[in-house]
């Protein structure tokens, strides 16, 4: 079997795919550099079709770091160090980074948190409740929550759940 052949593109056409792309959607400076590459731009042709791109608006790294943090809070339920996490990787800068989040200063994190834990305990297998306790405040950390607010909503839920598991009559 041959080895799939990249499509190249010249820096006009990458330009106009990429007009078309962040018409779409919200894309940062890393997303159309990294998609370049891909492409076979020059890196001296891909500084300038970003640099248009950026002139134009069509790419805003301080727009697109808004827009990610409200969907990952709303849609995907990710803490804060999930968010600056991924946003850093991306090549985002810190003060933008802090811009955005301070639009999720008004969420209640730990309300947030509170309703995806639960959503979760209905699908963990726990042998007991240590074991429960540990298995929702790893899922709660590895979905970019901090520490002391994993652990109380944990505590809260598992004493809730075992409650109710004392409740029941045999």
């Amino acid at each position: 079997m041959e080895p799939k052949v990249k499509r190249t593109k010249t820096a006009e056409q990458a330009l106009v795919s990429l007009m078309n792309l962040c018409a779409k959607s919200e894309k940062c400076s890393a997303d159309a550099r990294r998609l370049m590459r891909g492409w076979g731009v020059s890196t001296a042709d891909a500084e300038r079709v970003l640099q248009r791109l950026i002139s134009e608006r069509f790419i805003d790294d301080s727009r697109y770091a808004e827009a990610f943090v409200r969907e990952k809070i709303n849609l995907s339920g990710w803490g804060v160090y999930k968010i600056t996490a991924t946003l850093r990787q991306k090549g985002i800068s810190g003060e933008v980074i802090s811009s955005a989040l301070e639009q999720c200063s008004g969420v209640d994190m730990a309300e947030r948190l509170v309703s995806i834990l639960t959503r979760k305990l209905r699908t963990v297998k726990a042998k007991n409740s240590a074991d429960l306790r540990a298995k929702l405040l790893r899922y709660a950390l590895g979905q970019g929550y901090d520490f002391s607010t994993a652990k109380e909503v944990v505590e809260s839920l598992v004493k809730s759940e075992n409650e109710q598991c004392d409740d029941w009559d045999f």
